[in-house]
Protein backbone atom coordinates (compact mmCIF):
# COMPACT_ATOMS: atom_id res chain seq x y z
CA UNK A 1 0.00 0.00 0.00
CA UNK A 2 0.91 3.85 -1.22
CA UNK A 3 0.88 6.62 1.69
CA UNK A 4 -1.81 7.78 -1.49
CA UNK A 5 -4.11 4.39 -0.66
CA UNK A 6 -3.76 5.05 3.19
CA UNK A 7 -5.14 8.19 3.15
CA UNK A 8 -7.82 7.14 0.62
CA UNK A 9 -8.77 4.74 3.48
CA UNK A 10 -9.19 7.72 6.13
CA UNK A 11 -11.49 9.77 3.74
CA UNK A 12 -14.42 8.76 4.86
CA UNK A 13 -13.81 9.43 8.69
CA UNK A 14 -11.41 12.54 8.10
CA UNK A 15 -11.38 15.61 6.08
CA UNK A 16 -8.46 15.00 3.43
CA UNK A 17 -7.75 17.64 -0.12
CA UNK A 18 -4.82 16.81 -2.12
CA UNK A 19 -2.74 19.56 -3.84
CA UNK A 20 -4.38 21.97 -1.27
CA UNK A 21 -3.32 25.56 -2.40
CA UNK A 22 -1.95 27.04 0.85
CA UNK A 23 -2.47 30.79 0.01
CA UNK A 24 -6.42 30.14 0.83
CA UNK A 25 -4.71 28.35 4.42
CA UNK A 26 -2.37 31.74 5.45
CA UNK A 27 -3.04 34.97 6.41
CA UNK A 28 -0.40 36.29 4.01
CA UNK A 29 -2.60 34.63 1.45
CA UNK A 30 0.45 32.93 0.23
CA UNK A 31 1.55 29.43 -0.63
CA UNK A 32 1.77 26.79 -3.31
CA UNK A 33 -0.35 23.48 -2.85
CA UNK A 34 0.33 20.79 -0.08
CA UNK A 35 0.54 17.08 -1.22
CA UNK A 36 -1.88 16.34 1.51
CA UNK A 37 -4.12 18.28 3.74
CA UNK A 38 -6.09 16.45 6.86
CA UNK A 39 -7.91 18.05 9.27
CA UNK A 40 -8.52 16.15 11.93
CA UNK A 41 -12.13 16.24 14.13
CA UNK A 42 -10.75 15.15 17.70
CA UNK A 43 -7.39 13.65 18.70
CA UNK A 44 -8.01 10.23 17.90
CA UNK A 45 -8.16 11.12 13.90
CA UNK A 46 -4.84 13.14 14.64
CA UNK A 47 -3.12 10.54 16.22
CA UNK A 48 -3.92 8.37 12.89
CA UNK A 49 -2.85 11.47 10.71
CA UNK A 50 0.60 11.35 12.13
CA UNK A 51 0.57 7.23 11.75
CA UNK A 52 0.65 7.25 8.57
CA UNK A 53 3.27 9.92 8.49
CA UNK A 54 5.40 8.34 10.87
CA UNK A 55 4.59 4.53 8.96
CA UNK A 56 5.41 5.87 5.51
CA UNK A 57 7.91 8.55 6.84
CA UNK A 58 6.49 11.45 4.92
CA UNK A 59 7.12 15.09 7.01
CA UNK A 60 4.41 16.56 8.30
CA UNK A 61 3.49 20.03 9.41
CA UNK A 62 0.95 21.32 12.25
CA UNK A 63 -0.63 24.60 11.05
CA UNK A 64 -3.40 27.01 13.00
CA UNK A 65 -5.23 29.86 11.05
CA UNK A 66 -2.11 30.02 9.11
CA UNK A 67 -1.50 33.79 10.84
CA UNK A 68 2.67 33.25 11.58
CA UNK A 69 3.56 31.21 8.49
CA UNK A 70 4.62 32.33 4.61
CA UNK A 71 4.63 28.90 2.64
CA UNK A 72 6.58 28.66 -0.47
CA UNK A 73 5.69 29.05 -3.44
CA UNK A 74 6.49 25.96 -4.61
CA UNK A 75 4.60 24.14 -1.71
CA UNK A 76 4.90 21.74 0.20
CA UNK A 77 5.86 18.05 0.24
CA UNK A 78 4.69 16.54 2.49
CA UNK A 79 1.14 16.37 4.94
CA UNK A 80 0.17 19.95 6.76
CA UNK A 81 -2.45 18.95 9.48
CA UNK A 82 -4.77 22.01 9.54
CA UNK A 83 -6.00 22.47 13.48
CA UNK A 84 -8.67 25.17 12.87
CA UNK A 85 -12.35 25.37 13.36
CA UNK A 86 -12.13 21.73 14.55
CA UNK A 87 -11.14 20.52 17.76
CA UNK A 88 -12.73 24.11 19.12
CA UNK A 89 -14.58 23.00 22.08
CA UNK A 90 -14.40 25.59 25.56
CA UNK A 91 -15.11 24.53 29.00
CA UNK A 92 -15.37 27.01 32.07
CA UNK A 93 -15.76 26.50 35.19
CA UNK A 94 -16.09 29.80 37.98
CA UNK A 95 -15.30 28.44 41.31
CA UNK A 96 -14.06 30.74 44.19
CA UNK A 97 -13.69 34.03 42.13
CA UNK A 98 -11.95 32.82 39.41
CA UNK A 99 -12.50 31.15 36.14
CA UNK A 100 -10.74 28.39 34.67
CA UNK A 101 -10.93 27.37 31.31
CA UNK A 102 -10.34 24.54 29.32
CA UNK A 103 -10.38 24.75 25.37
CA UNK A 104 -9.05 22.80 22.15
CA UNK A 105 -5.78 24.08 20.25
CA UNK A 106 -8.42 24.72 17.40
CA UNK A 107 -10.58 27.46 18.58
CA UNK A 108 -9.24 31.25 17.62
CA UNK A 109 -7.72 33.08 20.24
CA UNK A 110 -9.43 36.08 19.54
CA UNK A 111 -12.71 34.48 20.08
CA UNK A 112 -11.80 32.65 22.92
CA UNK A 113 -9.88 35.88 24.58
CA UNK A 114 -13.58 38.08 23.86
CA UNK A 115 -15.55 35.47 25.77
CA UNK A 116 -13.54 35.64 28.69
CA UNK A 117 -13.25 39.56 29.26
CA UNK A 118 -17.22 39.26 28.23
CA UNK A 119 -17.35 37.32 31.30
CA UNK A 120 -16.10 39.72 33.16
CA UNK A 121 -12.62 38.22 33.67
CA UNK A 122 -9.15 39.99 33.47
CA UNK A 123 -5.90 38.96 32.18
CA UNK A 124 -6.92 37.95 28.62
CA UNK A 125 -7.43 41.78 27.15
CA UNK A 126 -3.84 41.62 25.31
CA UNK A 127 -5.28 38.63 22.79
CA UNK A 128 -8.28 40.13 21.55
CA UNK A 129 -7.21 41.38 18.72
CA UNK A 130 -4.34 37.94 17.99
CA UNK A 131 -5.27 36.24 14.98
CA UNK A 132 -4.09 32.78 15.56
CA UNK A 133 -5.82 29.36 17.46
CA UNK A 134 -4.99 28.78 20.97
CA UNK A 135 -3.03 26.10 19.91
CA UNK A 136 -0.34 27.89 17.77
CA UNK A 137 -0.63 30.72 20.90
CA UNK A 138 0.73 28.41 23.80
CA UNK A 139 3.57 26.34 21.13
CA UNK A 140 5.17 30.34 20.57
CA UNK A 141 3.78 31.74 23.71
CA UNK A 142 2.44 34.41 21.68
CA UNK A 143 1.62 38.05 23.26
CA UNK A 144 1.05 41.91 22.52
CA UNK A 145 0.73 44.90 24.24
CA UNK A 146 2.90 43.80 27.43
CA UNK A 147 0.59 40.29 27.79
CA UNK A 148 1.92 36.85 27.19
CA UNK A 149 0.07 33.37 26.99
CA UNK A 150 2.63 32.08 29.85
CA UNK A 151 0.97 34.81 32.47
CA UNK A 152 -2.65 33.28 31.68
CA UNK A 153 -1.40 29.09 31.03
CA UNK A 154 -1.92 26.38 33.89
CA UNK A 155 -0.83 23.54 31.22
CA UNK A 156 -1.19 21.82 27.98
CA UNK A 157 -2.25 18.80 26.74
CA UNK A 158 0.26 17.67 24.15
CA UNK A 159 1.00 14.75 21.90
CA UNK A 160 4.38 14.08 22.06
CA UNK A 161 6.89 13.41 19.29
CA UNK A 162 6.54 9.58 20.82
CA UNK A 163 2.89 10.03 20.13
CA UNK A 164 1.85 9.72 23.90
CA UNK A 165 -0.85 12.02 25.59
CA UNK A 166 0.54 13.95 28.29
CA UNK A 167 -0.70 16.86 30.35
CA UNK A 168 2.58 19.13 30.63
CA UNK A 169 2.02 21.74 33.87
CA UNK A 170 3.36 25.42 33.01
CA UNK A 171 7.01 24.68 34.23
CA UNK A 172 7.49 21.90 31.78
CA UNK A 173 6.10 23.93 29.01
CA UNK A 174 9.58 26.81 29.39
CA UNK A 175 7.99 29.32 27.69
CA UNK A 176 10.05 32.17 26.52
CA UNK A 177 10.00 34.78 24.23
CA UNK A 178 7.95 33.33 21.36
CA UNK A 179 8.84 29.89 22.30
CA UNK A 180 7.91 26.81 23.92
CA UNK A 181 9.01 23.09 24.57
CA UNK A 182 6.18 22.20 22.58
CA UNK A 183 8.67 23.54 19.73
CA UNK A 184 12.21 22.48 20.60
CA UNK A 185 10.15 18.66 21.33
CA UNK A 186 8.30 18.58 18.58
CA UNK A 187 5.18 18.00 20.50
CA UNK A 188 1.68 18.79 19.31
CA UNK A 189 -0.56 21.20 21.29
CA UNK A 190 -3.62 19.39 22.06
CA UNK A 191 -5.42 21.47 24.44
CA UNK A 192 -4.92 24.56 26.91
CA UNK A 193 -5.91 25.05 30.58
CA UNK A 194 -5.47 28.79 31.83
CA UNK A 195 -6.68 30.90 34.91
CA UNK A 196 -8.27 34.25 35.31
CA UNK A 197 -8.96 36.68 37.71
CA UNK A 198 -12.26 38.54 38.54
CA UNK A 199 -12.07 42.10 37.28
CA UNK A 200 -14.31 45.07 36.67
CA UNK A 201 -16.46 44.62 33.53
CA UNK A 202 -15.93 48.23 32.57
CA UNK A 203 -12.62 48.66 32.73
CA UNK A 204 -12.11 45.25 31.01
CA UNK A 205 -14.56 46.83 28.14
CA UNK A 206 -12.72 49.98 28.01
CA UNK A 207 -8.98 48.02 27.73
CA UNK A 208 -10.24 45.75 24.86
CA UNK A 209 -11.69 48.46 23.13
CA UNK A 210 -8.59 50.55 23.52
CA UNK A 211 -6.34 47.69 22.29
CA UNK A 212 -8.57 47.63 19.47
CA UNK A 213 -8.17 51.39 18.55
CA UNK A 214 -4.30 51.26 18.69
CA UNK A 215 -4.60 48.17 16.24
CA UNK A 216 -6.58 50.32 13.60
CA UNK A 217 -4.34 52.95 14.14
CA UNK A 218 -1.18 51.56 14.16
CA UNK A 219 -1.11 48.25 11.74
CA UNK A 220 -2.07 47.57 8.34
CA UNK A 221 -5.26 45.21 8.69
CA UNK A 222 -5.95 46.60 5.47
CA UNK A 223 -3.48 44.51 3.85
CA UNK A 224 -2.96 40.30 4.17
CA UNK A 225 0.16 40.01 6.19
CA UNK A 226 1.63 37.01 8.54
CA UNK A 227 1.51 40.13 11.43
CA UNK A 228 4.97 41.05 13.49
CA UNK A 229 7.50 39.61 10.46
CA UNK A 230 10.46 39.69 12.97
CA UNK A 231 11.20 38.85 16.45
CA UNK A 232 12.32 41.97 19.08
CA UNK A 233 15.81 42.05 19.27
CA UNK A 234 17.00 42.25 22.78
CA UNK A 235 17.10 45.75 23.63
CA UNK A 236 15.50 47.25 20.35
CA UNK A 237 12.47 47.32 18.40
CA UNK A 238 12.19 45.65 15.10
CA UNK A 239 10.09 48.36 13.46
CA UNK A 240 12.27 51.07 14.90
CA UNK A 241 15.36 49.60 13.58
CA UNK A 242 14.10 49.04 9.64
CA UNK A 243 12.13 52.52 9.93
CA UNK A 244 15.34 54.16 10.83
CA UNK A 245 17.66 52.35 8.08
CA UNK A 246 15.02 54.19 5.94
CA UNK A 247 13.41 50.95 4.98
CA UNK A 248 9.74 51.87 5.33
CA UNK A 249 7.36 51.33 2.04
CA UNK A 250 10.69 49.56 0.66
CA UNK A 251 8.98 46.82 -1.95
CA UNK A 252 10.07 43.62 -3.16
CA UNK A 253 7.43 42.77 -5.90
CA UNK A 254 4.44 42.68 -4.63
CA UNK A 255 5.62 42.70 -1.02
CA UNK A 256 6.37 45.64 1.38
CA UNK A 257 7.34 47.20 4.12
CA UNK A 258 3.96 48.68 5.68
CA UNK A 259 3.83 52.16 6.04
CA UNK A 260 1.67 52.05 8.73
CA UNK A 261 4.24 50.28 10.75
CA UNK A 262 7.33 48.92 9.91
CA UNK A 263 7.60 45.82 11.96
CA UNK A 264 4.65 43.97 9.29
CA UNK A 265 5.50 42.70 6.09
CA UNK A 266 2.47 43.32 3.87
CA UNK A 267 0.92 41.59 0.76
CA UNK A 268 0.03 44.39 -1.45
CA UNK A 269 -0.66 43.59 -4.56
CA UNK A 270 -0.57 39.53 -5.58
CA UNK A 271 3.04 38.89 -3.83
CA UNK A 272 4.62 35.73 -4.20
CA UNK A 273 6.31 33.98 -1.38
CA UNK A 274 9.90 34.05 -2.62
CA UNK A 275 9.04 38.36 -2.59
CA UNK A 276 8.46 38.38 0.52
CA UNK A 277 11.31 36.17 1.65
CA UNK A 278 13.80 38.27 -0.31
CA UNK A 279 11.80 41.46 1.28
CA UNK A 280 13.02 39.67 4.49
CA UNK A 281 16.25 39.18 3.50
CA UNK A 282 17.26 42.77 1.90
CA UNK A 283 15.69 44.32 5.41
CA UNK A 284 17.94 42.25 7.41
CA UNK A 285 21.17 42.80 5.66
CA UNK A 286 20.74 46.51 5.88
CA UNK A 287 19.84 46.73 9.10
CA UNK A 288 22.67 44.91 10.13
CA UNK A 289 25.10 46.93 8.14
CA UNK A 290 23.83 50.13 10.03
CA UNK A 291 23.06 49.13 13.64
CA UNK A 292 25.41 45.72 13.82
CA UNK A 293 21.77 43.75 14.80
CA UNK A 294 20.17 40.71 12.67
CA UNK A 295 16.61 40.01 12.88
CA UNK A 296 15.51 37.01 13.47
CA UNK A 297 12.00 35.57 11.69
CA UNK A 298 8.97 35.29 13.56
CA UNK A 299 7.46 34.10 10.30
CA UNK A 300 7.77 30.63 10.11
CA UNK A 301 8.55 29.46 6.80
CA UNK A 302 7.00 26.00 4.86
CA UNK A 303 8.47 24.55 1.89
CA UNK A 304 11.75 25.40 -0.10
CA UNK A 305 12.82 28.87 -0.54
Amino acid sequence: MTWREAFREIEQDICIKYDEPMSGHTTFRIGGPADVMAMPADVEQLKRVIDICQEYQIPWYVVGNGSNLLVSDKGYRGVVVKICRNMDYVEKEEKDGKLYVRAGAGILLAALAKSVCADGYKGFEFATGIPGTLGGAVTMNAGAYGGEMCQILCGTVVLTAEDRIETWPLEKLALGYRKSRIQTEEAIALEARMCFEKGNAQEIAERVDELARQRRQKQPLEYPSAGSTFKRPEGYFAGKLIQDAGLKGYRVGGAQISEKHSGFVINTDHASAQDVYQLMQDVDKKVYRQFGVHLEPEVRLLGEF
